[in-house]
């Protein structure tokens, strides 16, 4: 498995507004590592994203399948929904309504 490396100090990069609810020991950890790495908390969660959305390979070739402009352009809810198959689906590792969603 990959590891997530943080750079020291790196965070000034353009954003777009996301607003989300996450768990309080989630906060915590995220705001504890900003201040370990001195980057942002918004640095912070941005680097966790892009490692996680790296980690799903089913996502990755979903991505890879669509035109190029559909990616790169998709606004968030334009996309079509790729159906999970009964077999990809994990009934014993359910998600929280209190999950944080991208």
């Amino acid at each position: 498995m990959s590891r997530l490396k943080l750079q020291h100090g790196v965070s000034r990069i353009r954003r777009a507004k996301l607003q989300s609810s996450i768990d309080q020991t989630v906060l915590d950890d995220i705001e504890l590592m900003a201040k370990w790495s001195n980057n942002e908390t918004q640095y912070i969660v941005n680097e966790l994203l892009r490692f996680a959305i790296a980690q799903e390979e089913d996502f990755l070739r979903y991505k890879a399948s669509l035109p190029a402009s559909a990616a790169s352009n998709a606004k968030p809810g334009t996309l079509p929904v790729k159906p999970i198959s009964a077999t990809a689906a994990k009934p014993d590792s359910p998600v929280s309504s209190n999950a944080a969603h991208a």
